[in-house]
């Protein structure tokens, strides 16, 4: 009875072993076929005209130099705001709020928050902020600060919340106030977490198009960043929709593709390369 037990055991753990495997096999081979695909589509197309110059109508040249500095724009202007907002609510809900119901609501808000589709927020962000200041990339900027602050905030009181408490005490032991011993030894202690979800937030952002595409608008012109912030513009991956959607650019589209590949594969490099960088540091 008893080998008819483990025979049945190990046949059990034999099936899950073949199908964790094959669930392994197929994720990996499921992101290296579109890693592979796009680059074999778009890498062709990507040339220093392409990178440099802005689209001509008369000449009837693309290029996407609008597309990339409107995305560099709008990732400065959305972690200029974010940021702040994010550490400060992530430092208050950790550190000084004393009501555990306005803490749990709170919580609760950013992660209905995180949840909401692209679209509605550029829905909100198209009402309250183009209209009010016109379509431009400070609008879409703004409505990603809303979309980009559950990172920021949870990730920040996550990093918070693994300084040891004896750390606290020490300095208080030593005299420090409450924003000096936040400031000097909490923070310094969880700045990975913070660098690790504005990181984050980048990825987002550079992915983002539904809602931009409400908010930010689909100009290709070529502007300074005040000028650029206040006048309407095409990110990388609004530039995408459009080129693929609109105008039937198959080949550019894939370039930009390419580009966002890229610069997902570096955020992704990054945020290992920034851990293991502060985790060294911690050690020493």
């Amino acid at each position: 009875m008893s080998k008819q037990i483990s025979a049945r055991r190990k046949a059990y753990i034999l099936i899950l072993r073949l199908f964790m495997y094959g669930a392994t096999i197929l994720t990996a081979a499921l992101v290296a076929f579109l890693i592979i695909y796009v680059f074999l589509k778009g890498i062709p197309h990507v040339t220093w005209q392409l990178l440099t110059t802005k689209p001509s109508y008369l000449t009837e040249s693309i290029g996407i130099l609008p597309d990339i500095l409107n995305t560099v724009y709008i990732v400065l202007a959305t972690l200029v705001f974010v940021l702040p907002l994010g550490v400060g609510a992530a430092i208050y809900l950790t550190e000084y709020a004393t009501s555990k119901k306005v803490v749990t609501a709170i919580e609760y808000a950013a992660e209905a928050l995180s949840g909401i589709p692209s679209i509605i927020y550029g829905l909100v962000g198209m009402i309250i902020f183009s209209n009010n200041m016109g379509t431009s990339l400070l609008a879409g900027a703004l409505t990603l600060v809303i979309m980009n602050l559950p990172t920021i905030m949870r990730t920040t009181q996550e990093s918070l919340k693994t300084v040891p408490q004896s750390y606290r005490e020490g300095a208080f032991g030593l005299g420090a106030g409450k924003w000096r011993v936040i400031r000097t030894v909490v923070l310094p202690g969880c700045v990975d977490g913070i660098v690790t979800g504005c990181i984050l937030s980048v990825g987002r952002i550079l992915g983002e198009s539904a809602a931009l595409m409400f908010t930010a608008g689909f100009a290709h012109a070529l502007n300074g960043l005040l000028e650029g912030l206040a006048s309407p513009g095409a990110t990388l991956t609004v530039a995408l929709y459009v080129y693929a959607k609109e105008q039937g650019e198959f080949g550019v589209a894939f370039a930009i593709a390419a580009i966002l590949m890229v610069l997902t594969m570096m955020i992704n490099l990054s945020v290992s390369l920034v851990q293991k960088h502060i985790s060294k540091r911690r050690t020493v």
